[in-house]
């Protein structure tokens, strides 16, 4: 069977998303991801997708080292694996400076410093139950779990999207998860986390490549795009690190357009400026057999674990994901 996982990234109340996990592995998914944001708590989320469920993986997509201190992330990631038999994937990244300081009051500071001493304070812990760390960011005294963990070693996955994360990944992850990648992107993310892991003396081939893929399910390839658009806009306009992916990814103009738009405040005429090439080369976006069809295009160009995620909203947002998750089903 393919591998292929869901993702959520919001517009879902915490109950629907377990029924909607519950779906998916029926339905033959391997993995199921919940992101945070203004979400809702995605550890909770997972423990009970956790116990209503008993063989799909659960994974954080992801959960961001600045808004939890790495002692916290430990006992959390300990806590879903206890409750899910051993199933549980930490997947962690940095976040954007966008979200982290004005919606958190937290400053940004060496992110990718911070990701790193976040894994090896979360390896430390589960491995020996006691942890102190003086590093250039975390200090810790001294933290001890009060409970065994399930599992003295966690996978734990990486969000990266351009090369020194990816080259991070491959020396101390298990896993990288990209987004709003181009069919390429599985292929040149497996480059550089190839070079991280020979460099760190480990086999690139424990490395898994999985990327979140923006999906939109319709009767219309038209009414999809539509539908997606918005939500390109969004990660466009606002984070600058996804407008510099997507300009790279051959965008450049485009990339510029929304931006324009939306530091103008003009959320339509950003949504607007999206073209459907960008749509078509960062989506899966159309009917169910052109998404199904699009997920193959990525596994056929490397890509080892497609994780499709709904963009949804309103009223309609969990029949929608719903849809999506049948759609796409292996």
């Amino acid at each position: 069977m393919s591998r292929i996982g869901i993702a959520f990234t919001g517009g879902l109340a915490p109950g629907d998303v377990v029924e909607c996990v519950r779906l998916a592995e029926s339905l033959g998914y391997e993995s199921a991801w919940v992101a945070e944001g203004h979400g809702g708590d995605q550890f909770a989320i997972l423990a009970a997708c956790a116990t209503a469920t008993s063989r799909i993986r659960l994974g954080t997509g992801i959960s961001s080292v600045f808004v939890r201190s790495a002692p916290t992330i430990a006992m959390a990631a300990a806590t879903v694996d206890h409750l899910s038999n051993g199933r549980f994937i930490l997947g962690l990244g940095s976040s954007h400076r966008v979200q982290v300081e004005p919606e958190h009051g937290i400053a940004f500071d060496q992110p990718v410093q911070r990701l790193r001493e976040t894994v090896d304070v979360v390896r430390a812990l589960l491995r020996d139950g006691t942890v102190s760390h003086r590093g250039r960011v975390i200090s810790i005294e001294r933290f001890d779990f009060w409970f065994a963990p399930l599992r003295r070693e966690i996978p734990i996955y990486l969000a990266a999207l351009f090369r020194p994360l990816l080259e991070t990944a491959g020396e101390v992850a298990q896993g990288v998860l990209l987004t709003w990648a181009t069919r390429d992107a599985g292929a040149r993310a497996r480059e550089a986390v190839t070079a991280g892991a020979l460099r760190a003396g480990r086999k690139p081939d424990d490395v898994d490549v999985a990327s979140l893929l923006p999906c939109v399910v319709a009767s219309t390839r038209a009414e999809a795009f539509e539908r997606l658009r918005p939500s390109v806009a969004t990660y466009a306009g606002f984070f600058p690190r996804y407008n510099r992916l997507m300009a790279e990814s051959g965008f450049p103009e485009a990339a510029q357009a929304i931006k324009a738009a939306w530091d103008r405040g003009d959320r339509a005429g950003a949504a607007a400026a999206v073209p459907e090439a960008l749509m078509d080369a960062v989506a899966v976006a159309g009917t169910p057999a052109e998404c199904r069809a699009r997920v193959e295009t990525y596994r056929r160009a490397g890509l080892a674990l497609p994780i499709i995620s709904p963009r949804v909203g309103g009223p309609d947002a969990k029949a929608s994901v719903l849809e999506a998750i049948r759609a796409c089903a292996p």
